[in-house]
C-alpha cells in the first residue's frame, strides 16, 4: 500500500514503543508526540495496554488525525497514526 504525502511535506516515521505502560500513559505519550510531529508524519505506536484499543481511536477522533492501520504483533497492539494538518 502506498501513501501519498501532502505536497511539500516530508514523511517522517516516528516509532513509539509504549509496551508495559498502563492507562493513561500511552494516550498521553501519543498526544505529546502528535503535538510535536509535522503534518504528514506517521506514528507507529506499539502498546500492550488493552485500553489503548479504546483510548487511541478516541484521541485521534478529537485531534482530527487518522488511524491508517490497526493490528497486533508480538502481543502488542500496533497503530499507524497519520498526523493531520
Amino acid at each position: 500500500m502506498t501513501t501519498m504525502a501532502p505536497a511539500g511535506a516530508t514523511l517522517d516515521i516516528i516509532p513509539l514503543d509504549l509496551r508495559g505502560l498502563k492507562c493513561p500513559l500511552p494516550v498521553l505519550r501519543v498526544r505529546k508526540a502528535l503535538i510535536a510531529a509535522r503534518t504528514g508524519s506517521l506514528l507507529v505506536v506499539e502498546c500492550t495496554d488493552p485500553m489503548a484499543a479504546i483510548d487511541l481511536p478516541n484521541l485521534v477522533r478529537e485531534t482530527g488525525d487518522t488511524i491508517e492501520r490497526l493490528g497486533d504483533a508480538d502481543g502488542a497492539l500496533v497503530f499507524h497514526i497519520r498526523k493531520a494538518a
